[in-house]
C-alpha cells in the first residue's frame, strides 16, 4: 500500500492522516504532516486554497471510504479565529525556538571557557601548580553557585569536541554531569564541589599514554591494555605536586574505573573500598565512555547507553545512581535521534531537569528552514517519540539537516 495517496480536500475526514502539499509557512499548523483530529481542521486546510493533499492509510485510523463525518462546518468568522490563534502559537513556538538557540550558543561559549580554562590548568599542573588548582577551585565554585541559585535548570547538548580537546571535553561533561547528580541526590555544597574538582582531574593520567596507543584502530596488546588500565593511578601522580589540591578527592580519581563487584582497574576494589564518590564518578564516566565510544569500540546512542548501565551493570554500578541518572536524563537524553509517531526523524537538544518526559527537539521537515524549526511540544501536538536510532541510520539530507553529534557533551544552564 502507497505512504501517499493524493486525494481531494473534499474527502478529507477525522482521523486521516495527511501531508499538506504547500510551504510550511503558507499553513497555521506545527508540521506538515499530522492526523486530522477535528472538523476544525478540515475547514483549515479547505480555506488554504488547495485542491488536493496526500494521506498516508498506514497512519490513518479511517479510509476515504469510510462513511463521511456529518459535523457542521465552522462559521468563516470562528475558523479565521481558530487560524489566527494556531498562527500566534506557531509564531511563539519559532520565538521560543530562537531563543533555545541563543541560550544553546550561549552555553557553548561558557562551556568553551571552560574547556580553555581546563587546558590551562592542566599546563599548569607540572610548573605552577598551585595556580593550576586555584583556578579548578575558582571554576567548581562558579558552577556549584549557578547549580544552587537555579531551581529551574536545563540541560543542553553542546557542539562537538576538535580531535585535540576530547580529553578536555569528557573531563568538564563528567564534571558538569557528577555535579549535577550530586545536586539532585541532596548532597552538600561542600560535596557537590569535591567530586566537581575529583572529575575535573580524573583522566590527566592519560596525557603520560603514548597517543599511538590511545588511538590505536586495532586491538591493544595485552600490555597496552594494561597500560591504559593505569592511568586512574598516572593521574594521582600528576597531582602529586598539587599540594593543595583536595586529599578527599583522590580517592574518586583512582577508583573511576572501579566496579562494585572487584572487577574494575586498576585495583580491584570491591564495594566496600569505594566511597559514593568513587561509585558516583564511575556511572558518569561509564556513562560518557559509552555515549562516545573510542577508536576499538563503537559509540552507543544515549537512551542505549542508559539502558545498558541499567542492564548490565547491575553488580558493577551503584543503581541508586544509576536510576537517579536515567531519572534526571529521561528516557531520550540530549543528543538522542528519535523517530517520531508521525513519521518524522528530530533530535533532542534538551531536557528540563523538572519536565523530563517532553525534551526540547528539532525535527526534520524539508519544507521547513532550519533557522525557522519551532521546538515542539510533544504532549500539545498529540506526538509520541516512536523510538531511537543511531545517526548513521539517518539519510544524508536528514543527517546533514538536523547535525547530530559525533561525541556527547553536556552543560547546564538556567531555563
Amino acid at each position: 500500500m502507497k505512504n501517499n495517496v493524493k486525494i481531494a480536500v473534499s474527502e478529507l475526514k477525522v482521523g486521516i492522516f495527511v501531508n499538506l502539499p504547500i510551504s510550511w509557512k503558507d499553513h497555521p499548523f506545527i508540521f506538515s504532516k499530522f492526523k486530522i483530529n477535528s472538523q476544525t481542521q478540515i475547514e483549515l486546510i479547505k480555506s488554504l486554497g488547495v485542491k488536493n493533499v496526500f494521506y498516508d492509510p498506514q497512519r490513518s485510523d479511517v479510509t476515504v471510504d469510510d462513511a463521511a463525518d456529518e459535523s457542521e462546518p465552522q462559521p468563516v468568522d470562528s475558523l479565521e479565529n481558530v487560524k489566527q490563534q494556531m498562527q500566534d502559537y506557531k509564531s511563539e513556538r519559532i520565538e521560543q525556538q530562537q531563543k533555545l538557540k541563543r541560550n544553546i550558543k550561549k552555553t557553548e561559549k561558557q562551556f568553551q571557557r571552560s574547556v580553555s580554562m581546563m587546558r590551562s590548568m592542566v599546563s599548569k599542573i607540572a610548573g605552577r601548580p598551585l595556580n593550576a588548582v586555584n583556578d579548578a577551585k575558582d571554576l567548581i565554585s562558579n558552577l556549584t553557585n549557578m547549580l544552587l541559585d537555579e531551581d529551574n535548570l536545563s540541560l543542553h547538548l553542546m557542539a562537538d569536541a576538535p580531535p585535540a580537546d576530547v580529553l578536555y571535553h569528557h573531563s568538564l561533561n563528567v564534571s558538569m554531569m557528577c555535579m549535577l547528580m550530586a545536586k539532585e541526590l541532596g548532597w552538600e555544597r561542600e560535596e557537590i564541589e569535591l567530586v566537581g574538582i575529583g572529575a575535573l582531574f580524573h583522566d590527566v593520567g592519560k596525557l603520560k599514554i603514548p597517543s599511538n596507543i590511545l588511538n590505536k584502530i586495532v586491538p591493544l596488546s595485552t600490555p597496552e591494555e594494561n597500560l591504559i588500565k593505569q592511568h586512574p593511578l598516572m593521574s594521582i601522580n600528576f597531582l602529586k605536586l598539587a599540594d593543595s589540591f583536595p586529599e578527599q578527592a583522590k580517592p574518586m580519581i583512582a577508583n573511576h574505573h572501579e566496579y562494585l563487584d572487584g572487577s574494575g582497574s586498576p585495583q580491584g576494589l570491591e564495594q566496600d573500598k569505594l566511597d559514593k564518590f568513587s561509585q558516583l564518578i564511575a556511572v558518569i564516566n561509564q556513562y560518557d565512555n559509552l555515549c562516545n565510544g573510542n577508536q576499538l569500540v563503537k559509540a552507543k546512542t544515549p537512551s542505549v547507553a542508559l539502558g545498558l548501565l541499567y542492564k548490565n551493570y547491575h553488580k558493577k554500578l551503584n543503581q541508586e545512581y544509576v536510576q537517579k541518572l536515567i531519572k534526571m536524563l529521561g528516557i531520550y537524553p540530549p543528543g538522542s535521534v528519535i523517530e517520531l509517531s508521525n513519521g518524522q526523524f528530530a533530535m533532542v537538544m534538551s531536557v528540563n531537569i523538572k519536565n523530563i518526559l517532553y525534551p526540547s527537539i528539532i525535527s526534520y521537515d524539508p519544507l521547513v528552514p532550519v533557522a525557522q524549526a519551532p521546538i515542539v511540544e510533544l504532549e500539545k501536538e498529540g506526538v509520541s517519540i516512536v523510538r531511537s536510532l543511531p545517526a548513521a541510520a539517518l539519510p544524508e539530507k536528514i543527517h546533514k539537516y538536523l547535525s547530530p553529534r559525533d561525541r556527547i557533551s553536556y552543560s547546564f544552564a538556567k531555563t
